[in-house]
């Protein structure tokens, strides 16, 4: 008889087994404070520390640096264990390296053409990191600073509090902005993002979480065989720079279909000018369900041979799917293999890409007395 997750792990907590071994099979895991340890120091004195935190049958490990998201554990349909989540061993590689592996994204996700924009009649130039464009926040954006840690325990939940304050000019954005993310993972194994954060003075939000998934394990080879749906008809077209031209494109009839699912790797290769653009998929979609109060499911991902699947739902009315097309074998991850061209994806719930440039998308502008909210949950299965 094949055991899903809940059976393993029911079966795991009545034989009273502990959630404390790496790899073997799913066990029991209660809520409980989450501890830390150092994981490196960087070329100033600062100490880098790493949080582990368990529940529900899903474990993680958290850096102060950047909120990177180290590993995420999960069982596959037989009650293994594995890392999901593509990153490094070492600070070093994190500080050096690094394409955002995990990392909290902002002040704002995603790119802004020339790194540019008018807010309230005054114009604003941001660090230019990308080409000509701004991309994540500049090139010393929130995924490269230290973040004060607070772990909790509430009932049956145990999680983080991530806080940082970004100056007022900082990487060119206008006003101080105080964010606080927190990290929760609940007694059923979801993972919930809520990000919140205000401002002194008029500014631009785009808050976002970058890990790179590959189901079948980290290390493990190519996503292309991982079983994609996105609840969306239409998607944003870019330019050469992969900024969005400022069409809602229909995704009918085109490779960007994956309204009823289908594997990554099935289109991926057609040449249609939007994917040869960017070597692959690393575009925004626009979800059907727009921007709600609460978080709605938007994307399904399952990888067909250990049947881990991750189920995503937000508040933000656009995902930007991008399918690893950067890696090029130059990195290397915890198992000691090499991530190449389309080894893991990236499921970053957003608002859209260059959004203050383009008056008819979502806005993103917050205001003094306003809160930026967002909600993303990740469920896990098998």
């Amino acid at each position: 008889m094949e055991l899903n997750r809940r059976t393993v792990i029911a079966g795991a907590a009545a034989a009273g087994i502990a959630a404390t071994t790496l790899g073997g099979t799913a066990e029991a895991s209660s809520s409980r404070k989450p501890t830390k340890k150092l994981f490196g120091t960087l070329a100033d004195g600062t100490k880098v520390h790493i949080w582990s935190l368990a529940n529900g049958g899903t474990r993680m490990k958290v850096l102060s640096w950047g909120g990177v998201v180290q590993s995420l554990e999960i069982p596959d349909r037989r009650g293994h264990y594995a890392n999901v989540s593509a990153g490094f061993d070492n600070i070093e590689d994190y500080v050096a390296k690094t394409p955002y592996f995990g990392a909290l994204i902002g002040r704002y996700g995603n790119r802004i053409a020339k790194g540019q924009f008018t807010l309230d009649g005054k114009s604003y130039q941001l660090s230019v990191n990308d080409g000509d464009n701004s991309l994540h926040g500049g090139s010393q954006g929130f995924d490269k600073r230290v973040w004060d840690v607070e772990p909790f325990t509430k009932g049956s939940d145990v999680g983080l509090h991530l806080y940082y304050t970004s100056v007022d000019g900082e990487m060119g954005y206008p006003g101080t902005l105080k964010v606080k993310v927190t990290y929760t993972l609940t007694r059923h194994g979801e993972w919930r993002i809520d990000y919140a954060a205000t401002t002194d003075k008029a500014t631009v939000v785009n808050l976002t979480s970058h890990v790179y998934w590959n189901l079948g394990g980290e290390g493990t080879g190519t996503i292309e065989d991982h079983e994609l749906r996105i609840a969306a008809s239409r998607y944003t077209p870019t330019d050469s720079g992969l900024i969005p031209t400022g069409e809602l494109a229909k995704v009918a009839g085109t490779p960007f279909d994956f309204r009823k699912g289908k594997a990554i790797g099935r289109d991926i290769r057609t040449g249609h000018p939007q994917l040869v653009t960017a070597k692959g998929f690393d575009h925004n979609w626009v979800l059907d369900k727009g921007i709600t109060a609460r978080p709605e499911h938007v994307a399904s991902l399952r990888d067909p041979h250990s049947g881990r699947t991750l189920k995503i739902a937000t508040n933000e009315p656009g995902l930007q799917f991008y399918s690893g097309n950067f890696l090029d074998g130059t990195l290397v991850g915890p198992s000691g293999h090499t991530y190449r061209q389309g080894d893991a994806l990236c499921l970053e719930t957003q608002h859209f890409p260059d959004s203050p440039n383009h008056p008819s998308f979502p806005s993103t502008v917050l205001r003094p007395g306003q809160t930026y909210r967002t909600t993303t949950i990740h469920s896990f299965g098998a």
